[in-house]
């Protein structure tokens, strides 16, 4: 399960930056030796079959290249508008991943929100995988169980 969640985020990422980005060229291996400490972290939640949450750790350098190259815009620092900017990005792969998962579960993601990862719960499914393209590095972080 994890293999495909991975390879399924990972193609679900490369289709995203491709349509909405037009980068094509993006490159993917596992998250576990990602290290940034200045990042911005976006929590999208799942619910339905599989529970949890996706964290998408983008670091701050690669937020602005992204939001410069969706929107044409120069920005210096993160504010409200670069925020809400990648949590669609965020919300937009995660859509993507859970519509390509819907032939053999059902499940639903909520509203993206920014905060800081909670690494002292337990999942069943954890796993993560880090996603490199020209404007910088991002890094997805799955964490789910399966419903009850």
């Amino acid at each position: 399960m994890e293999d495909k969640l991975y390879q399924t985020f990972v193609a679900a990422t490369h289709n995203v930056f491709n349509l909405m980005l037009n980068i094509s060229e993006v490159s993917a291996h596992p998250g576990a030796d990602f290290n940034c400490d200045n990042e911005i972290d976006i929590a999208i939640g799942v619910i339905g079959d599989l529970q949890g949450e996706i964290i998408y750790r983008f670091p701050i350098s690669t937020s602005l290249q992204l939001v410069r190259h969706m929107s044409g815009m120069e920005f210096n620092e993160v504010d409200a508008f670069v925020t809400s900017a990648i949590s669609e990005i965020a919300n937009i792969i995660s859509g993507n991943v859970l519509i390509s998962l819907s032939e053999n579960m059902k499940c639903d993601i909520l509203p993206p929100v920014q905060r800081q990862r909670d690494d002292a719960k337990e999942y069943e499914i954890r796993t993560s995988c880090c996603i490199g393209a020209s404007i910088g590095n991002i890094c997805l972080e799955i964490r789910l169980n399966k419903a009850a």
